[in-house]
């Protein structure tokens, strides 16, 4: 069973920046076929989309709440996924958790539902 491992989560000021990456436990298994997404859960809130990348990366798809401010990319060489956040919020305040699509990645995704594997989360603090 494949593992989602997230990294790249931290304190930072109201402003700032932060590269999260997401990568497979077993480096055997490619993500690099399937559709890749970021979703947050705040304290208190339901987890909720972030962003979404299709297989090849041309297509992807963020929350209005983020657009212009997150950009989702891969790496096909390294088998990882990153999520660009900058002009950070303290409302961006969450914990971070990356999703493997359950079908081939023909187009992004959206819900929940549509992702079988999860990472643990990484969390992400900003302070005002």
């Amino acid at each position: 069973q494949v593992q989602l491992v997230e990294s790249g989560g931290g304190l930072v000021q109201a402003g700032g920046s932060l590269t999260l990456s997401c990568t497979a436990s077993e480096r055997s298994f490619s993500l690099n076929t399937y559709s890749m997404g970021w979703f947050r859960q705040a304290p208190g809130k339901e987890r909720e989309f972030v962003a979404s990348t299709n297989g090849n990366g041309a297509s992807t798809s963020v929350a209005e709440s983020v657009k212009g401010r997150f950009t989702i990319s891969r790496d096909y060489v390294a088998n990882t996924v990153f999520l660009h956040v900058t002009t950070l919020k303290p409302d961006d305040t969450a914990v971070y958790y990356c999703a493997k699509s359950r079908l081939y990645g023909d187009t992004t995704y959206r819900s929940i539902g549509d992702y079988d594997y999860w990472g643990q989360g990484t969390q992400v603090t900003v302070s005002s």
